[in-house]
């Protein structure tokens, strides 16, 4: 047991960032895909039948509206709540550098979008949501996930300014790891 303990410890902060940034992921699609099914089958909610919005013969148009509307979404919750402990660069680097990785994010989604519209030749909410909103935005989301840990978002705090937040001294740390054999987690 204490070999998991001590692999959990050592991606504690990796497995944190993953579920944070799915979470944030998850509220990208609650913009996204309304607003793509709304401007292309004229029905938010994808239930019913499917009729024809204002973008229904430019699928891959609406899907650039729609997430470039998640997109500030996601920058928001992922510089201030996913990686917020991670070093600020400045705020016209880092957003300049998400949109471009999140436009690379949304070529893979559109690029999948294309080959089921006009390769495959599926023209259905369903094909459509498969497609952009399963298949290209799952392999975008691991090419985002990758790219803002090591371009926009990329130095953690550094340890000495960590330390500064601990609440006790150094001999109380010594007493804790003495007593326990563990060091105590830093949040």
């Amino acid at each position: 047991m204490k070999i998991v303990t001590t692999l959990y410890r050592q991606v504690e902060h990796l497995v944190h960032e993953v579920a944070k940034f799915g979470l944030v992921g998850l509220l990208g699609l609650i913009v996204d895909l309304p607003i793509y099914n709304w401007l292309v089958f004229d029905n938010p909610l994808v239930f019913g039948d499917a009729g024809e919005g204002m973008l229904h013969h430019k699928p891959v148009t609406a899907k650039f509206i729609s997430v470039t509307a998640a997109t500030i979404a996601t920058y928001l919750g992922n510089r201030h709540w996913t990686w917020r402990h991670r070093e600020r660069t400045g705020l016209h680097r880092e957003y300049v550098l998400f949109f471009v990785l999140n436009g690379v994010g949304l070529l893979i989604a559109s690029a999948c979008l294309a080959f089921s519209r006009y390769v495959l030749d599926l023209h259905t909410a369903l094909a459509d949501n498969i497609a952009a909103n399963f298949v290209g935005l799952g392999l975008g989301t691991l090419f985002r996930f990758w790219s803002y840990r090591k371009w926009v978002f990329r130095e953690e705090i550094a340890l000495d300014e960590v330390e500064k937040e601990i609440p006790f001294s150094d001999e109380k740390l010594q007493q804790l790891t003495e007593d326990t054999g563990d060091l105590p987690a830093v949040r």
